[in-house]
């Protein structure tokens, strides 16, 4: 599972379920998306046009998105909604969980979170942060969260592989 977040009108975070036998085409994907001098596919700053292309393409994949989302002050929020992603996360029998790196303070406090709040330890899920430019997995969850939370059609262009959506509203 492949986590990045959004924030636009509320917090957002994007889990990306990726069956192994998967990944390396999901990360083979990615990777030629990459235009030249590009490090990583960050949707933030792509063209719509790039971005279409880019939805379609992992609309097709093998891969479900789940997403979690509230409104408030960012760190309360991702705060709530990390335990609730990685309790499904354990759920769906998922071994490895990656987050996109932030800052080490923000990365100690997700690990406290899941450390403490969670049964990751006790189902043998492993979790780390990881910097997106060095993994592509983490470009899916960038790109399929930057589209749910635009909306409209950027919403619609992902519905084939949207999953579970937790919305706890303000906190």
């Amino acid at each position: 599972m492949f986590v990045d977040e959004s924030e636009r009108s509320g917090y957002l975070m994007a889990a990306v379920l990726i069956a192994p036998n998967a990944l390396h085409s999901t990360r083979s994907l990615m990777r030629g998306l990459l235009l030249p001098g590009c490090r990583r596919v960050h949707f933030k700053t792509e063209k719509p046009a790039r971005r279409k292309l880019i939805a379609d393409k992992l609309a097709c994949c093998d891969l479900v998105v789940n997403i979690y989302v509230a409104r408030g002050k960012s760190e309360k929020v991702r705060s709530k909604l990390l335990p609730l992603l990685v309790d499904d996360a354990v759920g769906a029998g998922v071994t490895r969980l990656v987050l996109d790196s932030r800052d080490p303070v923000a990365n100690g406090r997700d690990r406290l979170v899941i450390g403490t709040r969670t049964k990751a330890h006790d189902a043998g899920l492993v979790y780390e942060h990881i910097q997106s430019s060095s993994e592509p997995a983490l470009w899916v969850s960038d790109a399929l969260a930057w589209c749910h939370g635009a909306g409209s059609d950027w919403k619609r262009r992902i519905t084939p592989i949207t999953g579970t959506v937790v919305d706890l509203g303000q906190l």
